[in-house]
């Protein structure tokens, strides 16, 4: 990585000195700052202003409404996209191309998750008809869980590693078995630290001593519960080559939650399923398109960038950010608009669940550590056009702004004013009729749910047959927990970890558990 390019592995603030750590401390203070100011602000003109807030409300509700429809229509034509491309013979479509040459290096992270949990996940890769021995699989466990990792490790390379070396032998002729060192000076501890290690590794054990040219590897990055469609690596290829500058992309598919969507509680279902909604929103706006969580890009970035951070927990959106500031703001993520499947939130009880729902929301809700980080390294590089720096800035501060904020805007403005304006305001035609006004509008906006139930239905894997029909039914009438998911488990969420960036309070790396009933 150029010198020149040294803030590019910043994790937060105290790791800088002099000015450049008061500017990033001040740009770490800005979410939460703004989301409060937000919230506080609304009150105290419900109090003082309470006409100004009444029409306020008004205009943001209307805003919101026109948003809803505006997204509903995104999510509808993704779901469309999404289904032909998994009907498409993507096969044929590849066979017209040069490429053998590819390879695809796929790296699985592990910690304490069951046996279970990672043969999925290898069984789905297995099923893939792409080439194994165009493929290296590496699994890498943590040494702080090295009894456990060595067991699994083991289980799996007897199953899946082909006999002879070959893949005429049923599995994979090239698998490694990393262990991850613990306590290493800088890192903490998560799937960041894991992957880098594991990619170095593979680099000096495999790719360097068989000369493969970097630009030839496709690095896929799943989180070992990731289970891919039968087509995934031909999608991948084909974005690959035909992409307009494939070293300097991205490509990220769409995160269903289907492994065990039938076994967890509404709340999971509802936020598992809201979470691959908004990723099929944005596969339908690339320009606001990063990478999140399971995604692939070249292993020649990934090389230009020396890995993935190790100092950060957020760093399946971050090597987006690393590889948009290091290539002076010219690169992209590409939507694939073709799915993984993933873990829904699962514990062994109810309210363990619920917790770790939370926990996960506010760990995805962490990515606002690469407010920060991006908009101080605006500030150090000048190659970067102003034109994408204020596109990125703007799109950043309303997307951070509205997760912590517009739900619970949403739920208190229609009566605030009435309860906070006073006996003059209160005796107003306006005040009688806001949160009739405001109800209203929200009907409207309902129609997202609409929407949102009958895709969530497509999206569904056949119910097992220990169900039956009144679980089904539960699949459509889980939506009228939105009201109450957007706020418990959305912008509280991420209003909790804005303030603790605001406060200094560092989150660490919290591993979702994989629990299987």
């Amino acid at each position: 990585m150029d010198k020149e390019k040294k803030y590019l592995k910043i994790g937060f603030s105290p790791e800088l000195e002099g000015g450049d750590r008061l500017i990033y401390r001040f740009l770490e203070i800005f979410p939460g700052a703004l989301a409060w100011a937000t919230l506080l602000g609304m009150a105290a003109a419900s109090y003082f202003l309470p006409v100004w807030a009444a029409f306020f409300i008004i205009i943001f509700d209307l805003y919101w409404l026109v948003k809803t429809v505006f997204l509903s229509l995104h999510l509808r034509a993704n779901a469309k996209r999404m289904k032909e491309n998994l009907q498409f013979d993507w096969g044929l479509c590849l066979s017209k191309l040069k490429w053998e040459h590819l390879w695809h290096l796929v790296i699985l992270p592990m910690s304490r998750e069951h046996l279970a949990v990672v043969e999925g996940t290898i069984q789905a890769i297995l099923k893939s008809p792409w080439p194994k021995e165009r493929m290296i699989l590496v699994l890498t466990y943590e040494e702080r869980y090295l009894e456990h990792g060595e067991k699994i490790a083991e289980k799996i390379k007897e199953e899946f590693s082909a006999k002879g070396g070959s893949a005429s032998g049923g599995g994979f002729p090239n698998v490694l078995i990393i262990a991850h060192p613990k306590n290493i000076s800088g890192e903490i501890s998560g799937k960041g630290a894991n992957e880098s290690w594991a990619a170095r590794e593979a680099k000096k054990i495999f790719i360097d001593p068989k000369n493969i040219p970097y630009e030839d590897i496709l690095v896929s990055s799943f989180d070992v519960d990731t289970q891919i469609y039968p087509k995934y690596f031909e999608v991948l290829a084909w974005n690959f080559l035909t992409a307009k500058n494939p070293i300097q992309s991205s490509y990220q598919p769409v995160p269903v939650y289907n492994n065990n969507i039938w076994d967890v509680p509404a709340l999971s279902r509802v936020m598992a399923t809201s979470g691959t909604f908004w990723q099929m929103m944005q596969q339908e706006r690339p320009e606001r398109l990063t990478t999140f969580s399971s995604h692939s890009m070249s292993f020649k970035t990934l090389v230009n960038l020396d890995f993935w951070q190790t100092n950060m927990v957020s760093e399946d959106s971050r090597i987006f950010w690393n590889a948009l500031l290091y290539y002076d703001g010219a690169y992209e993520s590409i939507p694939l608009s073709y799915p993984v499947s993933m873990d829904a939130n699962l514990a062994p009880t109810f309210w363990k669940t619920v917790k770790n729902v939370y926990r996960q929301q506010r760990r995805w809700a962490w990515g606002v550590e690469n407010f920060p980080y991006v908009i101080f390294g605006f500030l150090k590089n000048q190659k970067i056009p102003l034109r994408t720096k204020l596109y990125y800035t703007f799109n950043m501060i309303e997307g951070y702004w509205s997760w912590s904020t517009n739900a619970i805007l949403l739920f208190a403005l229609g009566w605030l004013p009435v309860l906070l304006g006073g006996r003059d305001f209160n005796n107003l035609v306006l005040a009688y009729n806001l949160p009739a006004i405001t109800r209203t509008i929200m009907t409207f906006a309902m129609v997202g749910l609409v929407t949102s139930a009958i895709i969530s239905m497509q999206l569904l894997p056949p119910r097992p047959p220990h169900y039956g029909k009144l679980r089904t039914a539960s699949m459509v009438i889980q939506w009228i927990l939105v009201p109450f998911t957007i706020i418990v488990f959305g912008a509280i969420p991420a209003l909790d970890a804005q303030t603790r960036l605001m406060l200094g309070k560092y989150m660490g790396f919290w591993i979702t558990p994989k629990h299987r009933k």
